[in-house]
């Protein structure tokens, strides 16, 4: 594929898309927001005046196991809303208590296999955006972004709220408080999306307010309902001080005088209207941060470790860039700033402002590190993304980045990308294409500096396709980028049925998913191809499996995998087979 294919794809995809012909938007469900928040205890209870003025979501409908149904047991939805908070209050109802499967505590554990209710929150009003907050019977919480177009959620986010719960005879219910301050929205709007989904894990049912088919995702906000009638919010003075203190010492020796050390750090956020957010930080500390998870490395390429750090989580989610990218090409990985070779960099300060003005998503960072002598010398970065909104779902954008890390001069990136995105392909169907284009230099630089691809989704319940292809200059080594693989050209295809059935036999998946790497004069280097005859959920929860992987690898040099221990070039082949059967046990 040449850049003059991924030039012509983007044009054509710009100008067909407002062509496409898109169905009428159906009617959304909504709820008005109750106005008697201010006497609100957050307990689990909803004995408060207040509760019982909110108007109420009364029902929601089943998605899974028969999609339509009515739900087995009954969901109670209320929304209060008073200028700086949002109340949300979830009655649910089961006649069998005893029965309800909640086993997690952790903050920002996985709830997918036991009682729970998530919820997710559109505060643009765009169908693109939006948070989500998760809540099991045992009070748990999951909170995440919404990636952009829905596709999946960043739960490296944390934001400030609470929630409480509380069992009974007739069920559980659910209690949540979320600060205006944690929430970035449009100011002059007085409707936000909203949606709810509950998860009775026994009966291997989901059960949903707005949009309740399989083909849509929760966190596809443009098929979610509406909270109505919304005040003026606020957000205070939308200012954020935090300073920070540390220290420690020790001896080094029998003898040795103490080896003290010390710092200290500010961080200062303040929101400029309540569209944007704009982030100060001095000697910046990350003490706080999640250690990464210890793994060991058998591959030929680098390991992929997410961003953990607060200062850079925020708005994360404006920088993301292409469709389904995935950890192939990230062409801003903001953890190559104060982090090189696995050791910590000061950074001297960092500066950012994110947010969305009007159909606009901007975003804006600036740092500069100190120097680590023996590591990398000081340096300055700084990264741009915008991204307009276009047509109902659809989006076009440019990221630019400058600055080394390792302090090498010219260092630049550069790209546009374009998404294509519907949920009304043949009247309630998904689809998704997007095509991208990547170019950089830096000092020293050599060979090909440019990546480019383009991919076409049919992300949908019955079938679930998948076409890409992209291409990666041999010299294309982004300066603040994540490219674990270079030199190669990817090509992927996925074709996944997933038809439904009641009763016993709940749901079969048959998958064949064919992934191929050539270098760039199209030799293969690596493929794998994962083929899925049979998997099949039964109602009981029981899972059955069977799959076959071949794979090949094929070495140019050789590879050393451990001291002493290395693999001549050459192509290896193998097959992996295997086949499970499980019981997901219902923890109570």
């Amino acid at each position: 594929m040449t850049a003059r294919c991924v030039l012509f794809a983007l044009v054509v995809m710009l100008c067909a898309a407002p062509g496409i012909a898109q169905t009428a938007e159906e009617a959304s469900p909504s709820v008005r927001a109750g106005t008697g928040a201010a006497t609100i205890r957050l307990d689990g209870l909803f004995d408060e005046p207040g509760w019982g003025t909110a108007e109420a979501i009364p029902a929601l409908t089943m998605i899974e196991p028969s999609e339509g149904s009515t739900p087995a047991m009954g969901t109670t939805v209320r929304v209060l809303v008073a200028a700086t908070a949002l109340f949300i209050g979830v009655t649910c109802a089961d006649p069998e208590p005893q029965g309800i499967v909640s086993f997690t505590k952790q903050r920002d554990g996985s709830l997918r296999n036991e009682d729970n209710i998530k919820i997710v929150l559109d505060t643009f009003l765009d169908g693109r955006s939006g948070y989500v907050f998760q809540v099991n019977p045992s009070g748990a919480r999951y909170d995440a972004l919404i990636n952009p177009g829905g596709d999946g959620e960043n739960s490296n986010w944390d934001g400030i709220w609470m929630a409480a719960t509380r069992r009974d005879a007739n069920g559980w219910s659910a209690e949540l408080w979320i600060p205006m301050q944690t929430l970035t929205f449009e100011k002059s709007l007085t409707s936000w999306h909203f949606n709810i989904e509950r998860r009775i894990q026994r009966l291997q049912e989901t059960d949903r307010w707005a949009g309740p088919k399989r083909d849509w995702r929760l966190t596809q906000t443009s098929r979610a309902g509406l909270i109505t009638d919304l005040p003026p919010l606020s957000q205070g003075r939308g200012l954020a001080i935090r300073p920070a203190l540390t220290s420690g010492g020790g001896i080094n020796a029998p003898g040795q005088p103490v080896n003290r050390t010390g710092d200290a750090s500010l961080d200062i956020t303040q929101r400029v209207g309540s569209n944007l957010v704009s982030s100060f930080s001095i000697n910046t500390d990350f003490a706080e941060s999640e250690v990464d998870t210890r793994r060991t490395n058998l591959t030929r390429f680098p390991l992929f470790f997410p961003e953990t750090r607060t200062f850079f989580l925020e708005g994360s989610d404006i920088f993301s860039f292409g469709l389904g990218l995935g950890n192939d090409v990230i062409p801003f990985f903001s953890r190559r700033i104060g982090l090189v070779a696995g050791r910590e960099q000061p950074i001297l300060f960092g500066s950012k402002m994110n947010g969305r003005i009007g159909r606009t998503n901007v975003g804006g960072l600036v740092t500069r590190t100190r120097d680590a002598r023996g590591l990398a010398p000081a340096a300055s970065m700084a990264s741009t993304r915008i991204k307009r909104n276009i047509l109902g779902e659809s989006s076009v954008g440019v990221i630019a980045t400058v600055g080394d890390p390792l302090g090498r001069s010219g260092s630049w990136l550069a790209g546009p990308d374009v998404t294509f995105q519907t949920s009304h392909f043949r009247g309630d169907k998904n689809l998704r294409a997007g095509a991208w284009a990547l170019l950089m230099d830096r000092q020293g630089a050599r060979g090909d500096r440019s990546a480019m691809g383009f991919r076409v989704d049919y992300p949908n319940d019955l079938w679930n396709l998948i076409a890409s292809t992209m291409r990666v200059g041999d010299g294309f080594d982004p300066s603040l980028g994540f490219v674990p693989r270079r030199a190669m050209y990817y090509h992927r295809l996925q074709v996944t049925n997933t038809p439904k059935r009641d009763g016993w036999l709940r749901e079969m998946e048959h998958e064949t998913q064919v992934h191929l790497f050539t270098n760039l004069s199209g030799h293969w280097e690596s493929y794998r191809t994962q083929l899925i005859p049979l998997n099949w959920r039964l109602a009981s929860g029981e899972h059955v499996e069977v799959n076959v992987v071949p794979t090949g690898e094929r070495l140019v040099v050789p590879f050393e995998v451990a001291n002493d221990v290395r693999i001549r070039p050459g192509p290896t082949t193998g097959c992996g087979t295997g086949s499970s059967r499980g019981l997901r046990q219902n923890v109570r």
